[in-house]
Parts: structure tokens; sequence; C-alpha cells
């Protein structure tokens, strides 16, 4: 049974930092491009960051872009978000997802494509307060 676990959400304050972090178990995790998504309160999921299976390649929503990083550790089985500078905005439930997606996928149209993930975490709300 594939299970994504995410943790590290809370309250913070404007300008603040929070570290997410999301551990997968019940798959081959290195064979997975894995993605994080987020749903602030009345609105659609939406993409935030994605990292290729080999972490050689990482794609970015233009709200994270310059303050947001994603990183996975393969021998760990989890994938990271380092959020700095957070907004109010940035308020949500933060997902983690895996996806097998195929060798010619790239750019934010292939790994930020919700339809494209193929396991999904519960999420881990962050509140970011003004």
């Amino acid at each position: 049974q594939v299970q994504l676990v995410e943790s590290g959400g809370g309250l913070v304050q404007a300008g603040g930092s929070l570290r997410l972090s999301c551990l997968a178990s019940g798959l081959t995790f290195s064979r997975y491009a894995m993605g994080w998504f987020r749903q602030a309160p009345g609105k659609e999921r939406q993409f935030v960051a994605a990292i290729s299976r080999s972490a050689d390649s990482t794609y970015w929503a233009d709200s994270a872009k310059g303050r947001f990083t994603i990183s996975r550790d393969n021998a760990k089985n989890t994938v990271y978000l380092q959020m700095n500078s957070l907004k109010p905005e940035d308020t949500a439930v933060y997902h983690c997802a895996a996806g097998e997606l195929p060798d010619y996928c790239s750019g934010n149209g292939c790994y930020g494509d919700q339809d494209a993930m193929d396991y999904w975490g519960k999420g881990t709300l962050v509140i970011v307060s003004s």
C-alpha cells in the first residue's frame, strides 16, 4: 500500500520559514517524480514545485520561484519543500504527490499536471499570519 505522509506544517508569521517533508512508503521512490501542490481555502488545488526522479530537474510555479526550494533524498524516500519569505497568500494545505512520469516529460505542463500524479498525501496545513 502506497502512503505519502506530509509533515512540517504549522503557523508562522509573514517573512518566516517552514520546511515541509513528505515520507513515501510502499513504492520504489526513485522511480517517481515528486511534486508539491497546495489548496487554499475556497480555491482549487494548484501546482507549487516538482522534482525529477534523479533530482536533476526542478520545476516551479511563479508564486514559488526564488522563495521555495524542493529537494529529495532517495535513500530516505523523502521529498522536502523549504519555504522562505512566507506570505499570507501562501496559507494552504500542502500536498505531496508522486508520479511515474515518462522519460520525455519535462516542464511545468507535465510535472505540474495533477492528473499525471499517481499518488497523493493527505496534506499538511500551513498558516501564514500577517
